[in-house]
């Protein structure tokens, strides 16, 4: 007895057809690969913050940037993918995701540079504190203000600190999006 599945859905009368071929499904599975492993991260981050109570850095902050741009990017690209949308369109969005996670690489490589001691960081996050007001309200505000410093590790694994961890990630969404891109840009032979 042999089964056979649908591999084809309908479309409701009067829309256009929505079924993706082949190589649009090699685009949708990297956009939606993107928002999946962005959104983890974020959570990740999140987890780290709210229940560990490791607090971020104003450098970690930043490289949240790239993941609350890349995972609502990937999802409308994924949407627009299935909607057959028009191929530069597409090329365009998978660019932009690829360089913004490019771009968060380099930061999270310039923040574990600073944590290894490779390189200053921003004053803001590593250098001395001067100005600290009067004496009669600084003893208010020592304990009330928690400085995160960039350039001490608050948690590392496997030698790796959170930084470091986002240089990978980001590294790997990007190769994602330039699949995603790779997979918009081949032309339909036929």
């Amino acid at each position: 007895m042999t089964i056979h599945l649908a591999t084809r859905m309908t479309t409701p009368p009067g829309l256009p057809d929505m079924q993706p071929d082949a190589t649009a499904w090699s685009a949708v599975v990297p956009a939606t690969g993107i928002a999946v492993i962005g959104a983890a991260t974020i959570a990740g981050a999140w987890f780290f913050q709210l229940v560990l109570d490791i607090q971020p850095c104003p450098l970690c902050l930043e490289q949240r940037y790239a993941y609350y741009l890349a995972i609502p990017l990937a999802l409308l690209t994924a949407a627009l993918v299935r909607a057959g949308a028009p191929r530069p369109l597409l090329a365009s969005l998978f660019a932009v995701l690829a360089l913004a996670l490019i771009a968060n690489a380099g930061l999270g490589t310039y923040h574990a540079g600073i944590e290894w001691s490779w390189w200053k960081g921003p004053t803001d996050c590593t250098g001395p504190i001067n100005d600290l007001g009067s004496a009669g309200s600084l003893l208010d505000r020592l304990q009330t203000v928690k400085v995160i410093r960039c350039d001490e590790v608050q948690w590392r694994f496997l030698g790796l600190s959170l930084a470091g961890y986002n240089v990978l990630i980001s590294l790997l969404m990007a190769a994602l999006a330039l699949a995603g891109l790779r997979a918009v840009a081949v032309t339909r032979r036929g």
